[in-house]
Parts: C-alpha cells; structure tokens; sequence
C-alpha cells in the first residue's frame, strides 16, 4: 500500500511538472531543444548555417545534448545513421536551409534504403519567402520525399513540438527510417506556449508487431516437417533486437542459418549452425544451401536482388515463408507461400512455442560436406599482404569485438566473409545504396554512441577520399577510431568488373598514381598514421595502433593490387553459377 501511495504522489508531481509547463510560452528555438530533451535525444551531428542560427544560439548553453560539429552534412548524416545502427536510438542531424539541407540527401537515402531511424531537421527561409527562389531557399521536402519515411514542413509555431514527437514515433516504429522536418526561420523565431506532449497518436499509422497466431503456427509446422530447412535472416532481425531470439530457435531446433549483410552479427558466427553471408559475394556453401533447401524462412529480410541473383533461378526447390514488420516487403520481390507480418521479435518466440523437431541429420551432413570442399580462401603471396589476410588480422587484434564500419568495395565484401562477427550491431555497412564515403563518419557516429567499444572503420583508398576531411572531427572531439585503408591503387571492385567482364580494360579506376600519403595526411589533421607494405609488418603496426586511445589512427594497408574478390555471381546469374577463382 505504501508503494502504491509513493507511486501516486510521484505521478502528481509529474502531472503538476507538465502543467505548469503547458503554460510556459517559448521560441520556436527554445521548444526545439526542450522537446529533444523530452524524445531522450544526447546527441546532435550538425553545422550550422543562417537559417538555424537561433537554434543553436540555444543549444551554446545547452548540457543535457552533445552536438559534434562534423566538416560536412553528408557526414553528419551519416554520423548519425552510424549512430544509430550501432546504439538503437534514432540518429538525429541538423543542417541549415539550401546547400545544406541538399548535402544531407545521399545520407538520408543511405539510410532509407537500409531502414535505419534518422530525423532529419533543416533550415528554411521565412514562410512568406517559400516558393520565391530566396537566398538558400531548397525545396527541401519536395526533393526527399521518395527517400524519406515522411517529411514534415513547420508553417504553425504551435505545432512544432507535436511534430517533433511525431517525428521521432514515426523513424523508430515499424519498419523504420529516415524523417526530415524543415524548419523556417520565421517559425523558428516565433512564440508558442510549450504544453509538454506525453504520448504519440496517429490513428492512420498503427504497424502491426504481433504476427498472426495462425500463421505463425502453419509456419511452425511447415518447417518442423522439412528435410532441407534454412533461416535466411536480414537486418530486421537486428532493428528488431530479436537476435537473442533468433539464436536460441536454431540452436534449439539445430536449423541452418544464413545472413545479409545487413543480417551478420545477429547470428554468431562462431555458432555451428552458422553458413555465413549469402549473395553475389556469399560463401559457397549458404548460396548452396539457399538454392538446395526445401523450406526457406526469410526472417526481417527483403529479397533483395544482391541476395536473391536471377530470380527464377533462386531457391527453386523451397516453399517460402517470410516474416516481416513492413507487408509491402513480403512477396514483393519474391512469391511466398505463407506470409507473416510482425515485429520478429513477438514472432519468433511464439514460433519456437510451435515448432517440432525436424529431421535434418542428413541436410547437416550435406552443409558439412560442402563447408569443407568449398572453403573460404586466404591465398598467399610471398611479400605482398593479401586483402583476405589483412581482415583476419583485423579480426584477430580486435579479438572480432570491435564494432566494424565497412565502405563498400571490395573490401566491404572481404570484411563480411573473413571478420567474425558474433554481435549484433557490430557490422555496419551502407548495404542498399552501397554509398562510398559511408565507411569513415559512420564510425565516428559508432564512436560517440559506443564510447566504451573498439571501433574499427575498415575502407578502400577511393571510399576513404570521399570523406578524409572528417579526420578533422575525429581528431576534435578525440574519437580513437581504428581506420584500415585498403591500398591497392585502384577502385578495385570496379577494376575486378573491368577484368572480368570487360577485357581488363581499366577505364578511369586507377588511382595509384595520384593518391595521397595517407599517413603524412593523418598525421597534418593530429591523426596517428601507420603504414604496412609486407604481412611482416602487419602485426607491429596493428600493436602500436591498438595502444592508441585519444585520436583515430589511420593504417594505411598497400595490398595486392588486383586480388578479387570471391565467390562471385556475376550479374544477372543464378546463385548457383558462382565464380570461385580466377581460373573460371
């Protein structure tokens, strides 16, 4: 009875808190921060401009918010995609009206495409200067609106901090994704009384988390009756925070389990039920299994086309369930046989309350078979480090702890089949976009959510030049990442193309002859620089980086300059019809 009592004199006060804060009477500006407060935000990645000058005049005394200034807003935004992939709360990003609010569009389609929660709020001028072609003025809303969850254009002061709100509810519900809100000048100077908003309704956006029980429980049985069962498992499964979930079903039930890119890390790898990623540069063995398996379960994933090859060649033999939280995913891309639309994480355990074991001795002695004939390669040349070699360095200082940003090339796929990855949110990667740039401010936003966490930033020597300058904000605010550049001179996955597909006819993907000295570049910003030309020298540079705690430090990795990366499936094949070496 005395807690009940304490409890209710606890719920007055905050009743009496809010009421007295509904009368308060702020600036757009003032209710801008004390309403990022109230949604939980720590941290804002921004640079400032005219339009939002009043904002952060506001946020100069502010305590409770860190902003980090970054060089550029594309990096800001994917400093807070980074952010909030690897901590789960939702990024958010601050840029001012026209050229800023357009260089944060690649970002906010990065992480449109790989369903990450941002908002996204920018300047804009005053509300009777909109559609005049004034100084700055970008239609800011009209032009993401394809690559945005929804987009909010501020006209009433005294609905900003219910926009807010929304905002947030909207970027980390259902399947999430980014939320811009525009902000003009006039709205941001104008008063409006503050009420204190508790709770979000929208009654035209209610997403579905529970899952059809009855679906559920056919699906149960389709798969305890299966000889050739596999979970194909996508990065809901990690927006979803349903690995735990995920991972006691196959232990349990002693099923196959096969990863996107997006997807590594929800299962451990170091599990034996693990095959490794799937698609164009998957491991022999899960396209194998993929195509083999005669019921495949599709958890938190979308059939994407760098997954699935030549649809009418992909897992031909399986009947198909899907579980997802977004029904416009499922049979989309793919026909399924039994659908399920839920949030994985209510799904799985009433899955696994229905299941059966099903006989699967004999497909295990076929995987292992397959796992020992088409092994992963390390190949080696006598003086030179090889990319594959170079990961499992990688993998081994950091003892496969790290949190592990990837730019994308070639040396993206080489960081998904030789780094071990037992985590979730450890491996962070623009998958759908496939942004170069990404790599680097992803990780300090990795960095400032995981303070606590080895972050190793693995990138290219094209991808890395993209976005270098944030050496300078890396260096600020003292975010000790770990940057691998992959040095081969070249662009390499599209070099790998040119010499597979194109008669090796390098247009234009050479960079050797006018890259930068990566380490006198570090060292300029206050960056440690490190440099490895031979596997001998590997280990010593990993040791001093690794005892560096105040400062990124860049390894500059000079590799093999035409190694390729395989397996393969060349466009438009099969799963099946892997390129495994260059003999082939």
């Amino acid at each position: 009875m005395k807690e009940s009592t304490e409890s209710q004199e606890v719920k007055t006060e905050q009743q009496a808190q809010n009421e007295a804060g509904s009368s308060r009477e702020m600036a757009g500006h003032e209710i801008f921060v004390e309403t990022l407060r109230d949604v939980g935000v720590d941290t804002i990645f921004g640079y400032p401009g005219g339009a939002v000058l009043d904002i952060y005049n506001t946020l100069y005394d502010e305590t409770k918010i860190n902003h980090i200034l970054v060089r550029h807003e594309q990096a800001g935004t994917h400093a807070a995609d980074g952010y909030a992939r690897s901590t789960g709360k939702t990024g958010v990003v601050l840029a001012t009206s026209g050229p800023g609010g357009t260089n944060t569009v690649t970002g906010i389609a990065t992480a449109s495409m790989d369903s990450i929660p941002l908002v996204v709020f920018t300047g804009q001028v005053p509300t009777d200067l909109i559609g005049n072609d004034a100084f700055q003025e970008a239609d800011i809303v009209g032009i993401t609106r394809p690559i945005t969850k929804h987009s909010y254009l501020v006209k009433d002061v005294s609905n900003l901090e219910k926009v807010i709100h929304e905002a947030f509810h909207i970027a980390n519900s259902g399947r999430p994704g980014p939320v811009v809100v525009d902000l003009p000048k006039d709205m941001i100077k104008q008063k409006a009384q503050f009420r204190g908003i508790d709770s979000v309704e929208l009654p035209s956006y209610k997403p579905v988390t529970k899952g059809h029980e009855t679906q559920i429980a056919k699906a149960a049985n389709m798969i305890s009756e299966a000889e050739r069962p596999l979970f194909y498992v996508g990065g809901g499964v990690t927006l979803g925070d349903a690995s735990k979930e995920l991972t006691k079903l196959a232990e349990k039930y002693n099923i196959p389990v096969t990863t996107t890119l997006m997807g590594l890390g929800t299962f451990p790898e170091s599990k034996s039920q693990s095959l490794g990623m799937l698609g164009m540069h998957g491991t022999w063995y899960a396209n194998m299994a993929t195509t083999e398996c005669d019921v495949l379960v599709a958890i938190g994933a979308r059939f994407d086309d760098r997954v699935t090859g030549r649809l009418d060649g992909f897992s031909p033999k399986s009947k198909k369930i899907h579980i997802d939280i977004d029904p416009a995913c499922i049979s989309k891309n793919v026909p399924v046989d039994i659908p399920i639309v839920g949030d994985v994480k209510n799904v799985l355990p009433t899955l696994e309350k229905y299941m059966r074991q099903p006989e699967v001795d004999e497909w295990w002695e076929t995987l292992n078979k397959w796992q020992e004939e088409h092994p992963l390669e390390v190949p080696q040349k006598d003086g030179v480090i090889m990319p594959q070699y170079m990961i499992e360095k990688l993998s081994e200082a950091t003892k496969g702890e790290a949190i592990v940003v990837a730019d994308v090339g070639q040396h993206q796929m080489w960081a998904a089949q030789h780094y071990t990855f037992n985590y979730p949110r450890s491996m962070l990667s623009s998958g759908g976009l496939g942004t170069m740039g990404y790599g680097f401010p992803a990780a300090m936003g990795a960095a400032v959510g995981n303070p606590d966490r080895e972050v190793l930033c693995i990138t290219g020597d094209g991808g890395f030049q993209m976005t270098s300058y944030e050496l300078a904000t890396a260096v600020e605010y003292q975010l000790p990442i770990k940057i691998a550049i992959m040095n081969n001179g070249y662009l390499g996955m599209v070099r790998q193309w040119q010499e597979l597909f194109y008669e090796k006819r390098y247009s234009h993907s050479t960079m050797k002859s006018a890259n930068p000295d990566f380490v006198k570049m570090a060292e300029s910003y206050g960056a440690v620089g490190l440099r490895a030309t031979t596997p001998e020298e590997v280990d010593p540079m990993l040791e001093k980086a690794m005892k560096v705690d105040d400062r990124p430090v860049v390894m500059d990795f000079v590799v093999d300059e035409e190694a390729n990366c395989y397996p393969m499936v060349p466009s438009g094949a099969a799963l099946y019809e892997m390129i495994e070496s260059d003999e082939e």
